[in-house]
């Protein structure tokens, strides 16, 4: 018998099974990482990491509508990243605020990171941002083969800071660099061979294939599996609240650019930003 309860921009459904779906509910933001999303999030997860009838989370999204006029391919959003009126917001914050909103991104993504317990990604929804940073921290993540993706913070005038520690271990330098630099949008096809999707299926299999996902963990021990989940995070390069702090001091440091505020506000009006220059001047 399942169940399934909201918690503001999040639903939560519990199988039988021990399964638990967290699922992204806020499809007229494009499931962006608001400081509602956030918290959502973060409680979620520090309470199912304590719940012995919670074998596995799979990690999912309602994406925006895809039916958009004349386009029945059109893909919806997995998540966009931070909240763009958020971003805002921080424009004119003191460095002490825009830190602490920093941090709660960071701290969900640690407890995300460190969660005891298998967290599978389901995504058939384009992400960006802070939503390759949820991506990351899964220990496994489906995908459909018709996604896009992308690290686009630079041409807002700042850096993928907070989420850089997970994206980084997960994709490795060499495709940092040219992404986190670059801003530069990929599809499903280059998110796989880098490392960042485990697998890629049709768009019209995704359910049955997210099912065939999660099948192999309800075999295992679920005491084993997190020993062995364990087991790996002492063998890596830990992500300890050094860096962690380090992300969010680097974060502030962009907001404190000139950059930053030219680039939020050329978003919002909807112009290049000033430092954007044509392809063919370069």
């Amino acid at each position: 018998m399942s169940y399934s309860s909201i918690s503001g921009p999040i639903i939560e459904t519990h199988e039988a099974s021990g399964i638990v779906y967290l699922c992204l509910n806020q499809p007229d933001r494009h499931n962006a990482l608001s400081p509602e999303m956030i918290a959502a999030l973060h409680a979620a997860f520090v309470r199912l990491g304590d719940d012995p009838d919670c074998r596995l989370v799979c990690l999912k999204a309602t994406p925006a509508d895809k039916q958009e006029a004349g386009n029945q391919t059109a893909v919806g959003s997995f998540c966009a990243g931070g909240d763009l009126l958020w971003m805002r917001q921080q424009i004119d914050a003191p460095r002490a605020r825009r830190m602490a909103e920093a941090a709660t991104l960071a701290n969900l993504l640690r407890v995300m990171n460190r969660f005891p317990k298998p967290l599978l990604g389901a995504v058939d929804g384009n992400a960006f941002g802070g939503g390759i940073g949820v991506m990351a921290v899964c220990d496994e993540v489906l995908a459909t083969d018709n996604l896009i993706f992308g690290l686009t913070e630079t041409r807002l005038g700042l850096i993928p800071a907070t989420i850089s520690p997970y994206v980084v271990a997960r994709i490795g330098a060499a495709a940092a660099r040219a992404l986190f630099m670059s801003a530069r949008r990929f599809d499903s096809q280059t998110a796989y061979r880098i490392g960042l999707v485990t697998s890629l299926v049709p768009a019209s299999d995704f359910a049955s294939a997210t099912k065939a996902m999660i099948a192999p963990y309800l075999a295992t021990s679920p005491s084993a599996m997190q020993a062995a989940k364990g087991l790996i995070g002492r063998l890596t390069p830990a992500i300890d609240d050094a860096v962690i702090d380090m992300t969010i001091a680097a974060l502030a440091d962009c907001w404190e650019h000139p950059d930053a505020g030219e680039g939020v506000d050329a978003f919002f009006a909807k112009r290049p930003p000033s430092w954007a220059k044509p392809a063919a001047d370069q």
